[in-house]
């Protein structure tokens, strides 16, 4: 099974692959490695999972915008690849949370992203290593920014 025929099994629509907004690339390739940007969490509409976990969004309300996150590095990896299928591994993912000084779960929410790439490549694949930290702002207010490195089958 095709990673895209898994997505559409796990009932998960690819949001449009994020285009820049400053200078910087959304993904580069370097040997046999794929860089992304820092992704946010947006949805298929475009809109964005905003707020401030601790203060104004819940640890679920954060782990829903980590997956939507990463549903936006697979739209770019889909997009610069060609093909889901030629994702080697995820080597880490590299999560931060706008919250409170207070809130420490920030793991739990990062959980929303790698859970994700787990259903959708399996343990062996999509199970890399991984930071979650907190922060006291993002862009545009989002709840997460998430980026990624990725080996790509040559």
């Amino acid at each position: 099974m095709s990673v895209e025929e898994r997505l559409v099994e796990l009932g998960l629509e690819l949001p449009p692959a994020p285009s820049a907004v400053a200078v910087y690339r959304p993904a580069l390739m370097v040997g046999d490695l794929c860089y992304t940007s820092g992704h946010l969490p947006v949805n298929v509409d475009g809109s964005l999972h905003l707020g401030c976990v601790g203060r104004d969004a819940d640890q679920e309300a954060g782990y829903a915008a980590a997956k939507q996150a990463g549903l936006a590095i697979l739209s770019t990896l889909k997009a610069q690849l060609g093909s889901l299928d030629r994702v080697a591994r995820i080597i880490k993912l590299f999560g931060m949370v706008n919250c409170t000084p207070e809130f420490t779960a920030q793991p739990a929410v990062v959980n929303g992203c790698s859970e994700l790439m787990r259903e959708v490549f399996g343990e062996e694949i999509g199970v890399g290593t991984r930071s979650a930290v907190g922060v006291a702002a993002l862009p545009l207010g989002v709840i997460v920014e998430i980026e990624a490195i990725v080996e790509i089958k040559s």
